[in-house]
């Protein structure tokens, strides 16, 4: 039930049209929520006819305009409510975890080199909240809502950290592996 959540939020920081949200999405709460634009505009549906919120009015009403949304006090009401009720953390699920330990048992050809596809990958992802850290929370901005933005912006900079520490770990082990030419020797060892 995150998404209709994470759509609220967006919506409360400021009024939108379903274009502008899926932009805003893919430029900031998309990092840790991905949705896709058909997502978006569906659970954009789901909201107005819930009473969350509601199509802005108009200034000249003309055909194809777009519709600029606002959450009503119901909406409000129902993020204060999702946002205070306690949550169990989620287990990690990532098929190249699963991957690694396939490779235990069939060997691990190719996996080499997609592990330094995606430590690449990491690497890319860390310089770029790096970027809108140093961009967008100088020292001096220090508004409750500005601690709060950026102790996401901080979760996403330690998990990028995380994953290239653990890859750049992950590949010296393949680097010292029996039989580490990718042929999937070794894969009896590991169990």
């Amino acid at each position: 039930m995150s998404l209709p959540h994470a759509i609220l939020t967006a919506l409360l920081e400021k009024p939108s049209s379903g274009l502008e949200l899926t932009r805003r999405f893919d430029k900031s709460i998309g990092y840790f929520w991905s949705a896709t634009h058909q997502q978006i505009y569906r659970e954009l549906g789901k909201l107005e006819a819930e009473g969350f919120i509601r199509t802005l009015p108009a200034e000249q009403p003309a055909r194809g305009q777009k519709k600029s949304y606002e959450v009503l006090p119901a909406g409000r009401a129902e993020l204060a409510r999702w946002t205070a009720a306690a949550q169990d953390p989620k287990t990690m699920r990532d098929p190249l975890l699963l991957r690694l330990r396939a490779a235990a048992v069939v060997g691990t050809e190719g996996l080499e080199s997609d592990l330094s596809r995606h430590l690449e990958l990491h690497r890319r992802q860390l310089a770029k909240y790096r970027e809108i850290e140093e961009r967008d929370f100088p020292p001096d901005r220090d508004a409750p809502q500005d601690r709060l933005r950026h102790l996401v912006l901080r979760a996403g900079i330690d998990l990028e950290t995380f994953w290239t520490q653990w890859l750049t770990h992950a590949l010296t082990e393949f680097g010292e592996l029996p039989g580490a030419d990718g042929n999937g020797s070794g894969a009896d060892d590991a169990r």
